[in-house]
């Protein structure tokens, strides 16, 4: 012992006789971990650490535990060690002596260890928050949205989450988590019930969660399965866009620490992110069925026989994300079998939406001129006054087909606007064009035109088609077009059968002739006097429709 006091009073000389004096606690502990000097800052926080005491006795663990590494393994084995000692998070630096003796300078990096604990979690957080952000705006289905929010949640921020949105009627749809599990639920409740839940469902700031008490839940806000009574709750609004998404309630079993400040105004950041994605697929759905009940008039019906005649129709957009364009067809029937029906096939100029926007006028202004049908050139006269009044500048060109059953056969009025000429294709497979002409509309202030009468024999068609068919390009070098003398040739192939297997095979001849090139919107529409006459219930009444 004398030896090692000798050595370490000569590792003090070295060190310098001013760190009893240091601003750093500072103690000497020779090779068998018994304290040997001890400076005044070190005694304060080592009160029973004195001269000849073991320093396993009056320190901790791991500075024991790095003072035994130093000494086995000689000058260099340790530098620093470090760990907590009450409220204190210390450094403890190494000098050795040749005896075995070590200095050991301890350095107080509480506060360095509190801003890098804080900085670890804001960066956890923020990692957190952008994969939440993504996951949450990667659908905008309101129920899965609903799910991942409290999937989140529980995954981070309490061990339970109910997010109730605004009451559909007298109900409010709920989805709950707990342990991973989602359960969607519509309940009728009084929001009242949960402190600051009314307020949050109106966008209103959140309630501290000490102002919160647990054992006021009503039992729908504590999901099944969650284990052990509710220590802590937050309560916290879903902002929306403009309009609140719902509220969020987080829940913390009472063996949990207590929701903190922090946590708290975190809880508050994600749930703006998950009201934002949530009023985003509320928003996405209420425009879809918006969407859907407008497209309900402009997407194409099953056609189906109308008094004693076929009809059948088909459609192609001009691209396969488009559901409307350009092209249209309607069929109106009339009133009883004596009476004429109605069809119109038309193209308007231009493709897409724009386009369909003014088939829908064509449409709903020939449904209003049904009563003068009788009438091609008067008809065809007040639409193109309709056209040229509106804001639109487009043109259109169409065919009408007044078409009446008789005894055996089938009697067409037929007249061109402009358009493709009707083929007529017989029995025996001749196919011929039909003598209508006229002007297109919604260009020139008056429309010309001849209508055309043609009888249909059993098994005989007249095909009605826009111009996307013959000028579809394609073949084998992919520049030709698909063109009249095929169109004619492929139909007379089609002689005797009914209308929507003409449209099936022109459909398909004209599908494989274009391949994967581009091509304009596509329509075709067949009408056939049967071979066979079926007596069967036909309604009559109902319109078919199929516009584009």
């Amino acid at each position: 012992m004398e030896g090692s006091s000798r050595s370490a009073r000569g590792l003090l000389s070295s060190v310098g006789a001013s760190w009893m004096r240091a601003p750093y606690p500072a103690l000497v502990v020779d090779a068998l971990g018994s304290v040997v000097e001890i400076n005044a800052r070190a005694a304060d926080l080592f009160p029973a650490a004195i001269p000849g005491t073991a320093l396993a006795e009056v320190a901790p663990d791991w500075l024991v535990d790095g003072h035994r590494r130093a000494v086995r393994g000689g000058s260099g084995a340790v530098d620093t060690v470090r760990g907590r000692h009450g409220p204190w998070t210390l450094a403890a630096h190494a000098t050795l002596g040749a005896g075995g003796e070590v200095v050991w300078w301890l350095v107080d990096e509480t506060d360095r260890s509190l801003a890098e604990a804080a900085l670890r979690t804001e960066q956890e957080r923020t990692a957190f928050l952008a994969d939440a952000s993504s996951r949450l705006l990667a659908s905008l289905n309101v129920e899965r949205c609903m799910e991942l929010a409290v999937e989140l949640a529980t995954a981070y921020l309490a061990d339970a989450a109910v997010l109730v949105t605004p009451a559909a009627g007298k109900r409010h749809p709920l989805a709950s988590c707990v342990g991973g599990a989602v359960v969607h639920r519509s309940v009728r409740l009084d929001p009242a019930t949960v402190p600051g839940l009314a307020e949050a469902l109106r966008g209103f700031p959140p309630v501290p969660s000490r102002w919160i008490d647990p054992a006021v839940l009503p039992e729908w806000a504590v999901p099944d399965g969650f284990a052990g009574p509710v220590g802590s709750v937050v309560v916290t609004p879903l902002p929306g866009h403009g309009v609140p998404a719902g509220a969020l309630i987080l829940l913390r079993r009472s063996d949990h620490a207590a929701f903190d400040a922090s946590e708290e105004v975190f809880a508050r950041v994600f749930a703006a992110r998950a009201g934002a994605a949530l009023s985003a697929a509320r928003l996405y759905r209420e425009q879809s069925g918006i969407t859907a009940a407008l497209m309900a008039e402009l997407l194409p019906p099953s056609l189906r026989q109308v008094h004693g005649v076929e009809f059948a129709g088909g459609y192609r957009t001009s691209t396969d994300t488009e559901r409307v364009g350009g092209d249209f067809y309607d069929v109106h029937p009339g009133a009883g079998p004596g009476d004429e029906t109605l069809a119109v096939l038309g193209d308007v100029c231009g493709k897409g939406l724009e386009a369909a926007v003014l088939t829908g006028k064509i449409r709903s202004t020939l449904q209003a001129l049904l009563p003068l049908a009788d009438d091609h050139q008067h008809l065809l006269s007040l639409l193109n006054g309709a056209l040229l009044s509106s804001r639109h500048t487009r043109f259109a060109t169409l065919v009408l087909a007044s078409v009446r059953r008789r005894s055996g056969a089938t009697r067409l009025r037929l007249t061109s606007a402009g358009h493709p000429l009707p083929l007529i294709v017989r029995a025996d497979g001749t196919v011929r064009e039909a003598a209508t002409s006229g002007t297109l509309i919604g260009a020139l202030p008056e429309v010309r035109a001849h209508t055309a009468e043609v009888d249909l024999g059993p098994g005989e068609t007249c095909l009605l088609f826009t111009d996307g068919v013959t000028e579809a390009r394609g073949g084998p070098l992919g520049d030709a077009m698909f063109g009249d003398a095929r169109l004619q040739a492929a139909l007379a192939e089609c002689a005797g059968m009914p209308a929507e297997a003409v449209v099936e095979r022109i459909q398909m001849l004209v599908a494989a002739w274009i391949g994967d090139n581009r091509h304009d919107d596509i329509a075709v529409m067949a009408i056939t006097t049967p071979r066979t006459t079926h007596l069967a219930a036909v309604d009559g009444r109902t319109p078919g429709r199929y516009t584009a």
